[in-house]
């Protein structure tokens, strides 16, 4: 499957909400933060200086990504999310190495991400593509019993 990265546009948003939705209510809930971030990723997330990317296979959009700014110098890989149509096809290493390398471009100094242990695939591919396990920050998901960073 050759897959291509595509930025945001404001068409795209149902895109980015279904496929996070998806992943989320099958393994969690969606918490107040999703909602929002999902529903309104202009405000929460380009607006204050963030990103987020959509790989295509051919015409279709099969998953996203999005760069969240945290703080100077800082930004959270988040929203990551491949529609399970595709699963096992190279997508989500695809959207990660994307996101790292979009971050580098941008001059980021550490990419940081929450996650859960349950998600053995996703953590596999952090590891492979170097971020490393750091404390667990509190506060910003309650599903999130792993952080992980990886610093340019």
């Amino acid at each position: 499957m050759e897959l291509q990265l595509i930025n945001y546009q404001p068409a795209y948003q149902p895109y980015f909400e279904k496929f996070n939705k998806a992943w989320l209510e099958e393994f969690f809930v969606v918490e107040p933060l999703d909602k929002w971030v999902l529903e309104n990723p202009d405000e929460a997330m380009l607006k204050q200086g963030g990103k987020i990317y959509f790989a295509t296979s051919g015409d279709v959009i099969i998953g996203t990504v999005g760069l969240r700014f945290i703080e100077d110098g800082v930004f959270e890989l988040t929203k990551m999310a491949v529609d399970k149509a595709y699963h096992g096809g190279g997508a989500g290493k695809f959207l990660c190495q994307a996101g790292i390398d979009k971050a580098r471009e941008m001059g980021v100094k550490k990419l940081i991400l929450f996650s859960n242990r349950v998600l053995e695939n996703a953590i596999h591919i952090y590891n492979k593509l170097g971020f490393t396990e750091i404390p667990v920050a509190p506060g910003t998901y309650g599903r999130a019993d792993i952080m992980m960073e990886i610093n340019f």
